[in-house]
């Protein structure tokens, strides 16, 4: 599979978030040989919980796929550039590399606002991105179109 199928995937995942209300966003973690260990999509007005992002769910769907917190090697692919605290999940797990599909002007943190992987942490993903950034934008403002219509 490509860069572009892997964000696909997290795509698909993106519009499953839009029956439940939430703001379409979807991640998948993929390993080093190119298998998807975890896939997550944002749950924050499904489950009521401000940290339900769909990096969080991903990275813990793939930490249990291995067994271990420890995600090196391995590739994040996200339609929306990540938040702080999603940031700093990556950081903390470490991940090698990090595509997203849309800038986010009002947190995102991969260049947007700040680029977290950046600072002077521990761990410093490479960044790629924007990938497929029409269909990922499309997908966020189409969900918004239709909250400003009710």
């Amino acid at each position: 599979m490509t860069d572009q199928d892997y964000m696909r995937e997290a795509l698909k995942l993106a519009g499953e978030c839009v029956s439940h209300g939430d703001v379409p966003v979807g991640c998948v973690v993929v390993s080093a040989d190119g298998e998807i260990l975890g896939r997550g999509r944002n749950r924050r007005e499904e489950l009521g919980r401000a940290t339900a992002h769909a990096e969080v769910e991903a990275i813990e769907a793939a930490c249990a796929a291995l067994g271990s917190w420890r995600l090196e090697g391995c590739r994040l692919y996200v339609t929306l550039e990540p938040c702080p605290m999603c940031a700093g999940a990556i950081i903390n797990s470490r991940i090698a590399e990090v595509y997203f599909g849309a800038r986010e002007g009002k947190s995102g943190c991969c260049g947007s606002i700040l680029n977290l992987f950046c600072e002077n942490f521990n761990h410093h993903p490479r960044v790629y991105g924007p990938l497929l950034e029409q269909e990922c934008r499309g997908l966020l403002e189409e969900f918004f179109q239709g909250l400003r219509k009710i």
